[in-house]
């Protein structure tokens, strides 16, 4: 008897055992790495609609309105499930004489449950945070 008349009954079954539960776990953390680029794609897009808003606006407080109802609404359109939502506007741009430039910039961080990705032994949380600026019109009238 040679080494090569060994029998190798059952070595497939555990070959594709073996090879079945890496795909499994290779698979898994590509989708939950898919679906934090999504919500972070999300974060963004809040953030330039919220800039975007802010700077129609004709004064600092009304700026401040708009880029929070308008990131507001924004979530609940994307589905974004944020267990902490904070948007800051910065409207100095406003007290900048009209002819100059000036712009409003919103800074939005919504922290989301890693939880929700699905992905079995993954637990806390990720801080998802954009930053956007838009121009103000150089020559409408500010308050």
């Amino acid at each position: 008897m040679t080494p090569y008349d060994v029998p190798d009954r059952g070595s497939v079954t555990v070959e594709v055992a073996i090879w079945s539960t890496i795909i499994v776990i290779v698979g898994s953390l590509l989708w939950a790495f898919g679906r934090a680029q999504l919500a972070g794609s999300a974060v963004t897009y809040v953030a330039i609609n919220a800039a975007r808003e802010a700077s129609h606006a004709r004064t600092a407080s009304q700026a401040q309105r708009e880029a929070t109802s308008t990131a507001a609404q924004t979530i609940a359109e994307q589905g974004l499930r944020c267990t902490s939502f904070t948007i800051t506007v910065d409207t100095s741009g406003f007290t900048v004489p009209v002819g100059q430039p000036a712009q409003v910039r919103v800074d939005v961080t919504c922290v989301v449950d890693v939880a929700d990705l699905a992905v079995p032994g993954l637990l806390g949380s990720k801080a998802l945070r954009q930053s956007w600026s838009s121009a103000l019109d150089t020559f409408r009238g500010r308050t």
